[in-house]
């Protein structure tokens, strides 16, 4: 077999619905197999090798093309709901103001997407601080940064799976990460309990939704078990960093501004963290 650790497949038995990097090779009962990461959507999975097809440089090159003018259109969208709200309004029109939105602390179980992420808050002018941990070290380190950066929202994510062919979808042993998200929020909960005062966003792909709120999370993934999209949190989190700290989240506004929506994402009504400041300093 020719598939080597870092090539970007796609899993023949699933017509190569999602591309995937390849992370580990290993055997099982003497079968070649592979751990698979989504090239961007959170989800980790294995797969024989014989399954496995290479996807082709501009095959690449044009999904990426395609994931981004999808990102692009969303940032878009941002920038102009927030001019929609007048955001930046003060009676006086003589007196210049200035943006404090909600700072983020992101953890990320994969270090790809946090670079993706990054940059994405700094498209949208969301102040951010991010680690790249994986979901198993997340509940260890997590009060540690918190203390550290002491944000207004948190993300935890990374990658996760549902068990194949699993039907108790309240069994957490069904679940690749989920339990880590779940210790996680509840380490942070520890540490801050007000859920207006530190905003948690956790979870990936076909994550246990219902235990991650229950455990302290704000939003959290994934009411149907779907697979959800690399930048999901981040569109989350805007919303919240950029709606007025004397305002509550318009909770349906805020799942339909992410890429996978109702399926994948859901949450409770929260403040929002974003400040106005008047004037604005000269120096």
């Amino acid at each position: 077999m020719d598939i080597a650790i870092g090539d970007i497949v796609g899993r023949k038995s699933y017509n190569k619905d999602i591309y995937f990097k390849v992370v580990e090779l290993f055997e099982r009962d003497k079968v070649p197999y592979a751990i698979l990461r989504g090239l961007d959507i959170r989800l980790v999975s294995d797969a024989p090798v014989d399954d496995l097809e290479k996807i082709s440089p501009a095959e690449v090159a044009e999904y990426w093309r395609k994931v981004m003018k999808s990102s692009g259109e969303l940032v878009k969208r941002c920038f102009e709901r927030r001019e929609s709200e007048q955001i930046r309004s003060l009676n006086r029109t003589d007196v210049q103001t200035f943006d404090v939105p909600g700072r983020v602390l992101h953890i990320d179980g994969d270090g790809d997407y946090l670079d993706l992420c990054i940059t994405t808050y700094k498209q949208l002018g969301v102040p951010a601080d991010g680690y790249h941990i994986p979901e198993e070290r997340q509940p260890k380190e997590v009060v540690l940064l918190l203390q550290k950066h002491r944000p207004d929202l948190l993300v935890l994510t990374g990658h996760d799976a549902l068990a194949k062919g699993a039907s108790n979808f309240r069994d957490m042993k069904n679940y690749r990460s989920s339990a880590y998200f779940v210790e996680a929020v509840r380490a942070a909960r520890q540490w801050e309990k007000n859920r207006d005062d530190l905003v948690i966003f956790a979870g990936a792909c076909q994550s246990y939704y219902e235990a991650i709120l229950e455990a302290g999370a704000n939003f959290a993934s994934s009411p149907e078990r779907v697979l959800i999209h690399a930048f999901d949190p981040v569109f989350i989190v805007e919303k919240v960093a950029y709606t007025p700290v004397s305002k509550a989240v318009a909770l349906k506004s805020v799942i339909e501004s992410t890429i996978t929506g109702y399926p994948g994402i859901g949450g409770l009504d929260t403040q929002g963290k974003y400040r106005m400041g008047a004037p604005k300093s000269a120096y």
